[in-house]
Parts: structure tokens; C-alpha cells; sequence
């Protein structure tokens, strides 16, 4: 298994979630090549089954995403959630201390919606 192993951001606060999506009831958006919303980074969380989460950057390196371990989004990288199966799973947003520079304006944001 490919799990990450990665903090969020010092000084990260949440500012929003996803509700709780399944294999059927996903947001076709984090299904497709996207960003986390401006100036957030996220942390996609499995409830229950596992997915794999995949950085743009890094097609060959998919991450395993289990209940026991969630996976930090990273702002300002282009990624995807792959589902391999029965999932319950939520994005968590939060906000960063500071502003980025450097914000992709085209990026795909589907997590804006719950921010």
C-alpha cells in the first residue's frame, strides 16, 4: 500500500466540508483533474471502504486513502480521486495562515462550493 504521511499545514483551520459522498453520489468534479479552493489546502477522509487519491504531477504514484489513513491536499496541485470501490468518504477544507502566490485562475475548484 501506497499511504501518504503528511501533516497539514501549520496553523491550518477548517473552514468547511464535503458531506459525506459514496461511490454513487461523488462529486463528479474530484473525480477529474482539479485544485483545492483558493487559498485552501484539504484532507480527503475515508468513512468507511478506500479510494486512491492521484497527484497530476505524479500519475505513476497513486495514494492509497483508507479510514485509518486520510490524505492531505496540498494547495495549488493539481489532483484527482480515483474510486476502486464501495466508499464514504468527505473533503475537509481549511484555511492556510497566509496568502498564496501564484493561483492557477483556470484551475477546476469543486471544493468552493463547501467553503
Amino acid at each position: 500500500m501506497n499511504f501518504q504521511n503528511a501533516e497539514m499545514p501549520a496553523g491550518a483551520v477548517l473552514a468547511g466540508s464535503t458531506p459525506i459522498m459514496t461511490e454513487e453520489t461523488a462529486i463528479p468534479g474530484i473525480l477529474a483533474n482539479h485544485m483545492a479552493p483558493k487559498g485552501k489546502c484539504g484532507r480527503l477522509v475515508v468513512e468507511e471502504g478506500a479510494c486512491q487519491f492521484v497527484w497530476e504531477d505524479d500519475l505513476d504514484n497513486p495514494l492509497d486513502c483508507d479510514p485509518d489513513h486520510p490524505v492531505v491536499i496540498f494547495a495549488e496541485r493539481f489532483h484527482h480521486v480515483v474510486l476502486t470501490g464501495p466508499v464514504k468518504l468527505r473533503v475537509e477544507f481549511y484555511s492556510l495562515p497566509t496568502t498564496l502566490g501564484g493561483l492557477d485562475p483556470n484551475a477546476g475548484r469543486p471544493g468552493n462550493d463547501f467553503i
